[in-house]
């Protein structure tokens, strides 16, 4: 039991724990894009980002975990099991509801962004800077140029209540907004 509990709390064993369910939880779903990437490779670059621009070790589990609840068959309660009531609280932070329609539930990410805790903010801007790369590099084919520009709009309004609480992300936000947004005034004009 001892060996067990000691693997569970290992940084490196919990953060593979996470890859793996968030790996099963999406198999077989791919990302919207032209490519049709498969969909866990967005988690992976989500706690990527928040690993390598020092958000803390939860954050980063529930940056890999953070689309389960509201794309896969996993529960809250699932994630409460396998990894603990904090890491399930941010992955609830974060998640949609989906029952809701499409324009409450934006609506509601700008409003609820700067109530949240300080980890869901870095999750939420490092999941839109990754949806924002997605946009620029291989944008959904049924998307075109006025919902990519709409979508970058309210990326940058959610964002707005998410930062100040780490620099290095904000950082990257902006640059990847900024990024964005001259792609699509490119494409306007060419």
């Amino acid at each position: 039991m001892r060996a067990r509990m000691e693997a569970r709390s290992d940084p490196a064993a919990r953060l593979l724990r996470a890859t793996l369910f968030a790996a099963r939880a999406h198999a077989g779903q791919t990302r919207k894009g032209a490519a049709a990437e498969p969909y866990v490779n967005h988690v992976i670059e989500v706690a990527a980002l928040l690993a390598e621009h020092g958000a803390p070790e939860d954050a980063v589990i529930a940056g890999l975990l953070h689309d389960t609840v509201e794309d896969t068959e996993a529960t809250h309660a699932d994630l409460v099991a396998a990894f603990g009531e904090r890491i399930a609280d941010i992955v609830a932070e974060a998640t949609d509801d989906k029952s809701l329609p499409k324009e409450m539930r934006k609506a509601l990410q700008i409003s609820h962004a700067p109530k949240t805790s300080d980890a869901a903010k870095q999750l939420k801007l490092a999941d839109k800077i990754a949806n924002l790369r997605a946009i620029a590099d291989s944008p959904p084919a049924n998307w075109n140029h006025a919902r990519r520009t709409e979508y970058v709009g309210w990326a940058g309004r959610v964002a707005a209540g998410c930062k100040g609480v780490n620099p290095a992300l904000d950082t990257l936000f902006d640059e990847t907004y900024r990024a964005a947004l001259a792609r699509l005034a490119e494409e306007a004009q060419g």
